[in-house]
Protein backbone atom coordinates (compact mmCIF):
# COMPACT_ATOMS: atom_id res chain seq x y z
CA UNK A 1 0.00 0.00 0.00
CA UNK A 2 1.40 3.48 -1.02
CA UNK A 3 2.33 5.83 1.76
CA UNK A 4 -0.25 8.38 0.71
CA UNK A 5 -2.63 6.08 0.40
CA UNK A 6 -2.30 4.84 4.13
CA UNK A 7 -2.35 8.55 5.00
CA UNK A 8 -5.72 8.97 3.82
CA UNK A 9 -6.99 6.46 5.40
CA UNK A 10 -5.23 7.88 8.77
CA UNK A 11 -7.24 10.94 8.38
CA UNK A 12 -10.36 8.89 7.79
CA UNK A 13 -9.98 6.91 10.57
CA UNK A 14 -9.75 9.57 12.89
CA UNK A 15 -12.45 11.72 11.33
CA UNK A 16 -14.88 8.94 12.27
CA UNK A 17 -13.56 8.78 16.06
CA UNK A 18 -13.59 12.58 16.39
CA UNK A 19 -17.13 12.49 15.74
CA UNK A 20 -18.03 9.67 16.92
CA UNK A 21 -20.85 9.28 19.57
CA UNK A 22 -19.20 5.67 20.86
CA UNK A 23 -16.92 3.49 20.49
CA UNK A 24 -16.93 -0.13 19.54
CA UNK A 25 -13.39 -2.03 19.86
CA UNK A 26 -13.23 -5.45 18.66
CA UNK A 27 -10.19 -6.87 19.16
CA UNK A 28 -7.87 -10.79 17.94
CA UNK A 29 -4.66 -12.36 19.13
CA UNK A 30 -3.10 -9.22 17.48
CA UNK A 31 -3.85 -7.08 20.03
CA UNK A 32 -1.89 -8.48 22.38
CA UNK A 33 1.31 -8.70 20.59
CA UNK A 34 2.94 -5.31 21.77
CA UNK A 35 2.49 -6.64 25.03
CA UNK A 36 4.61 -9.64 24.37
CA UNK A 37 2.13 -11.88 23.86
CA UNK A 38 2.28 -14.61 21.50
CA UNK A 39 -0.60 -14.68 18.75
CA UNK A 40 -0.39 -18.64 17.28
CA UNK A 41 -0.35 -17.05 13.56
CA UNK A 42 -0.13 -20.45 12.21
CA UNK A 43 2.33 -23.40 12.92
CA UNK A 44 5.41 -21.41 12.58
CA UNK A 45 4.57 -18.52 15.28
CA UNK A 46 2.45 -21.04 17.75
CA UNK A 47 6.07 -23.62 17.43
CA UNK A 48 8.28 -20.52 18.05
CA UNK A 49 6.05 -20.78 21.21
CA UNK A 50 6.48 -23.47 22.17
CA UNK A 51 9.37 -25.45 21.04
CA UNK A 52 8.35 -28.65 22.82
CA UNK A 53 5.17 -28.77 21.30
CA UNK A 54 7.28 -28.86 17.58
CA UNK A 55 9.10 -31.42 18.76
CA UNK A 56 6.35 -33.70 19.37
CA UNK A 57 4.70 -32.63 16.12
CA UNK A 58 1.53 -30.62 17.58
CA UNK A 59 -0.20 -28.19 15.98
CA UNK A 60 -2.07 -25.23 17.99
CA UNK A 61 -5.46 -26.69 16.83
CA UNK A 62 -4.21 -30.23 18.12
CA UNK A 63 -3.21 -29.06 21.52
CA UNK A 64 -6.00 -26.48 22.07
CA UNK A 65 -8.59 -29.62 22.46
CA UNK A 66 -10.13 -31.02 25.50
CA UNK A 67 -9.47 -34.68 25.12
CA UNK A 68 -5.98 -33.34 26.07
CA UNK A 69 -7.50 -33.44 29.40
CA UNK A 70 -8.46 -37.11 29.65
CA UNK A 71 -5.93 -38.20 27.75
CA UNK A 72 -2.68 -36.19 29.27
CA UNK A 73 -3.84 -33.70 32.25
CA UNK A 74 0.38 -33.15 32.47
CA UNK A 75 0.29 -32.05 29.20
CA UNK A 76 -3.31 -30.15 28.95
CA UNK A 77 -2.31 -28.13 31.95
CA UNK A 78 1.36 -27.32 30.96
CA UNK A 79 -0.10 -25.60 27.84
CA UNK A 80 -3.25 -23.95 29.58
CA UNK A 81 -1.05 -23.31 32.77
CA UNK A 82 1.66 -21.47 30.92
CA UNK A 83 -0.64 -19.48 29.58
CA UNK A 84 -2.95 -18.23 32.49
CA UNK A 85 0.78 -17.37 34.28
CA UNK A 86 1.92 -15.35 31.35
CA UNK A 87 -1.43 -13.73 30.46
CA UNK A 88 -1.34 -13.17 34.84
CA UNK A 89 1.92 -11.12 34.70
CA UNK A 90 1.51 -10.09 31.50
CA UNK A 91 1.09 -5.78 31.71
CA UNK A 92 -0.83 -4.52 28.61
CA UNK A 93 0.80 -2.07 25.84
CA UNK A 94 0.23 1.67 25.84
CA UNK A 95 -2.43 0.89 22.99
CA UNK A 96 -4.76 -0.06 26.07
CA UNK A 97 -4.84 2.70 27.94
CA UNK A 98 -4.90 5.40 24.92
CA UNK A 99 -8.33 3.32 23.82
CA UNK A 100 -9.43 3.69 27.32
CA UNK A 101 -8.84 7.16 27.98
CA UNK A 102 -10.42 7.70 24.36
CA UNK A 103 -13.50 6.11 25.35
CA UNK A 104 -13.45 7.97 28.24
CA UNK A 105 -14.14 10.93 26.50
CA UNK A 106 -17.29 9.37 24.91
CA UNK A 107 -18.82 9.13 28.40
CA UNK A 108 -17.55 5.93 28.72
CA UNK A 109 -19.84 4.80 25.55
CA UNK A 110 -17.83 1.88 24.35
CA UNK A 111 -18.08 -1.56 24.09
CA UNK A 112 -15.14 -4.46 23.91
CA UNK A 113 -15.76 -7.64 21.50
CA UNK A 114 -12.78 -9.72 21.77
CA UNK A 115 -11.93 -13.50 20.72
CA UNK A 116 -8.81 -12.93 23.18
CA UNK A 117 -9.41 -15.58 26.54
CA UNK A 118 -6.29 -13.04 28.37
CA UNK A 119 -7.75 -10.71 30.30
CA UNK A 120 -6.06 -8.02 29.18
CA UNK A 121 -8.97 -5.48 28.35
CA UNK A 122 -10.29 -6.04 32.01
CA UNK A 123 -6.32 -5.69 33.33
CA UNK A 124 -6.25 -2.48 31.59
CA UNK A 125 -9.04 -0.82 33.80
CA UNK A 126 -11.96 -0.96 31.01
CA UNK A 127 -15.54 -2.29 32.94
CA UNK A 128 -16.05 -6.04 32.68
CA UNK A 129 -19.76 -5.32 32.27
CA UNK A 130 -18.68 -3.58 28.22
CA UNK A 131 -16.69 -6.41 27.62
CA UNK A 132 -17.34 -9.80 25.52
CA UNK A 133 -15.28 -12.47 25.04
CA UNK A 134 -16.63 -14.47 22.83
CA UNK A 135 -14.20 -17.96 23.32
CA UNK A 136 -14.31 -17.69 27.30
CA UNK A 137 -11.65 -16.79 29.22
CA UNK A 138 -8.70 -18.50 31.23
CA UNK A 139 -8.81 -16.51 34.52
CA UNK A 140 -12.05 -18.84 34.82
CA UNK A 141 -12.75 -22.77 35.13
CA UNK A 142 -14.83 -25.25 34.89
CA UNK A 143 -15.35 -28.71 35.45
CA UNK A 144 -14.40 -31.60 33.26
CA UNK A 145 -17.19 -33.96 34.84
CA UNK A 146 -20.13 -32.12 34.77
CA UNK A 147 -21.66 -28.89 32.79
CA UNK A 148 -23.68 -28.83 36.27
CA UNK A 149 -21.21 -27.16 38.34
CA UNK A 150 -20.97 -24.10 36.89
CA UNK A 151 -17.83 -21.69 36.15
CA UNK A 152 -15.13 -20.02 39.28
CA UNK A 153 -12.41 -17.59 38.91
CA UNK A 154 -9.30 -18.86 38.56
CA UNK A 155 -7.60 -15.87 40.08
CA UNK A 156 -5.82 -18.18 43.33
CA UNK A 157 -4.79 -21.09 40.41
CA UNK A 158 -1.10 -21.49 41.04
CA UNK A 159 0.49 -24.14 38.15
CA UNK A 160 4.30 -24.94 38.36
CA UNK A 161 5.10 -26.29 33.89
CA UNK A 162 8.71 -27.21 33.29
CA UNK A 163 8.87 -26.18 30.02
CA UNK A 164 12.04 -28.05 29.36
CA UNK A 165 9.44 -31.69 28.89
CA UNK A 166 6.73 -29.26 28.63
CA UNK A 167 4.86 -31.23 31.73
CA UNK A 168 2.16 -29.60 34.50
CA UNK A 169 3.42 -30.34 37.79
CA UNK A 170 0.56 -31.63 40.30
CA UNK A 171 -1.34 -30.89 41.52
CA UNK A 172 -3.89 -29.79 39.34
CA UNK A 173 -7.17 -27.20 39.68
CA UNK A 174 -10.09 -29.34 40.96
CA UNK A 175 -13.77 -28.96 40.65
CA UNK A 176 -14.99 -27.49 44.06
CA UNK A 177 -17.81 -29.53 43.90
CA UNK A 178 -17.12 -33.20 42.73
CA UNK A 179 -13.00 -32.88 43.10
CA UNK A 180 -13.01 -33.81 39.85
CA UNK A 181 -10.47 -32.41 37.17
CA UNK A 182 -11.04 -29.08 36.02
CA UNK A 183 -10.58 -26.86 32.71
CA UNK A 184 -10.40 -23.47 31.46
CA UNK A 185 -13.69 -22.38 30.58
CA UNK A 186 -12.37 -21.72 27.22
CA UNK A 187 -13.91 -22.55 23.68
CA UNK A 188 -11.40 -25.28 22.23
CA UNK A 189 -11.16 -27.07 19.03
CA UNK A 190 -14.12 -29.90 18.67
CA UNK A 191 -15.41 -28.69 21.92
CA UNK A 192 -18.80 -29.67 23.23
CA UNK A 193 -18.56 -29.13 26.75
CA UNK A 194 -17.31 -25.93 27.24
CA UNK A 195 -19.73 -23.75 29.55
CA UNK A 196 -20.72 -21.12 27.61
CA UNK A 197 -23.43 -19.56 30.05
CA UNK A 198 -21.02 -16.69 30.91
CA UNK A 199 -19.98 -15.42 27.43
CA UNK A 200 -23.80 -15.75 26.74
CA UNK A 201 -23.88 -13.14 29.06
CA UNK A 202 -21.82 -10.71 27.86
CA UNK A 203 -23.12 -11.60 24.23
CA UNK A 204 -26.45 -10.26 25.34
CA UNK A 205 -25.44 -7.05 27.18
CA UNK A 206 -23.56 -6.67 23.43
CA UNK A 207 -26.57 -7.30 21.86
CA UNK A 208 -28.59 -4.45 23.99
CA UNK A 209 -25.69 -1.80 23.87
CA UNK A 210 -25.37 -1.96 20.21
CA UNK A 211 -29.84 -2.10 19.98
CA UNK A 212 -29.67 0.81 22.44
CA UNK A 213 -27.09 2.98 20.10
CA UNK A 214 -28.88 2.27 17.20
CA UNK A 215 -32.43 3.11 18.81
CA UNK A 216 -30.58 6.35 19.86
CA UNK A 217 -29.53 7.36 16.54
CA UNK A 218 -25.20 7.41 17.89
CA UNK A 219 -22.40 7.58 15.50
CA UNK A 220 -20.54 5.06 16.32
CA UNK A 221 -16.93 3.94 15.30
CA UNK A 222 -16.04 1.03 15.10
CA UNK A 223 -12.11 0.00 15.89
CA UNK A 224 -10.75 -3.37 14.53
CA UNK A 225 -7.49 -4.19 15.97
CA UNK A 226 -5.15 -7.85 15.23
CA UNK A 227 -8.24 -10.28 13.89
CA UNK A 228 -7.24 -12.51 11.47
CA UNK A 229 -8.62 -14.97 8.81
CA UNK A 230 -8.07 -18.05 10.04
CA UNK A 231 -10.62 -17.98 12.50
CA UNK A 232 -12.53 -15.01 11.26
CA UNK A 233 -15.12 -14.29 13.48
CA UNK A 234 -14.09 -10.99 14.70
CA UNK A 235 -13.48 -9.72 11.93
CA UNK A 236 -17.03 -10.93 10.34
CA UNK A 237 -19.08 -9.82 13.87
CA UNK A 238 -16.87 -6.15 12.86
CA UNK A 239 -18.01 -6.11 9.22
CA UNK A 240 -21.62 -6.58 10.65
CA UNK A 241 -21.71 -4.24 13.48
CA UNK A 242 -20.35 -1.37 10.81
CA UNK A 243 -22.91 -2.21 8.38
CA UNK A 244 -25.86 -2.07 11.02
CA UNK A 245 -24.17 1.66 12.01
CA UNK A 246 -23.73 2.89 8.86
CA UNK A 247 -20.04 3.66 9.33
CA UNK A 248 -17.00 2.44 7.96
CA UNK A 249 -14.97 0.15 9.67
CA UNK A 250 -11.13 0.52 10.57
CA UNK A 251 -9.15 -2.33 10.10
CA UNK A 252 -5.44 -2.20 12.29
CA UNK A 253 -4.18 -5.63 11.01
CA UNK A 254 -0.36 -5.55 9.60
CA UNK A 255 -0.91 -8.36 7.22
CA UNK A 256 -4.60 -9.23 6.56
CA UNK A 257 -5.68 -5.43 5.94
CA UNK A 258 -8.23 -6.20 3.19
CA UNK A 259 -11.62 -6.25 4.04
CA UNK A 260 -15.08 -4.96 2.05
CA UNK A 261 -15.71 -2.15 0.41
CA UNK A 262 -15.14 1.35 2.22
CA UNK A 263 -12.90 -0.42 5.08
CA UNK A 264 -10.64 2.05 6.17
CA UNK A 265 -7.66 -0.26 5.75
CA UNK A 266 -4.53 0.28 7.89
CA UNK A 267 -1.24 -1.52 7.72
CA UNK A 268 0.62 -1.41 11.21
CA UNK A 269 0.45 -3.44 14.16
CA UNK A 270 -2.04 -3.29 17.37
CA UNK A 271 -0.05 -0.63 19.18
CA UNK A 272 1.42 1.42 15.91
CA UNK A 273 -1.84 1.44 14.64
CA UNK A 274 -3.76 3.05 17.64
CA UNK A 275 -0.96 5.74 17.90
CA UNK A 276 -1.13 6.82 14.46
CA UNK A 277 -5.58 7.08 14.14
CA UNK A 278 -5.43 8.71 18.22
CA UNK A 279 -4.06 11.96 18.54
CA UNK A 280 -4.81 12.15 22.31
Amino acid sequence: MKTDEIERYIQQASAIIESADAILITAGAGMGVDSGLPDFRGNTGFWQAYPVAKARGLSFEALANPEWFERDPSLAWAFYGHRLNLYSETIPHEGFSKLLELCHSKGDNYFILTSNVDGQFQKAGFDEAQICEIHGSIHHLQCTASKDHGIWSAKETKITVNMEVFQAQAPYPLCPKCSALARPNILMFGDWDWISERSDKQMKRFGRWKLDMANEKKKVAVIEIGAGTAIASIRRMSESAAKQFHTSLIRINPREYQGLHGTIKLPFGGLEGIRQILSI
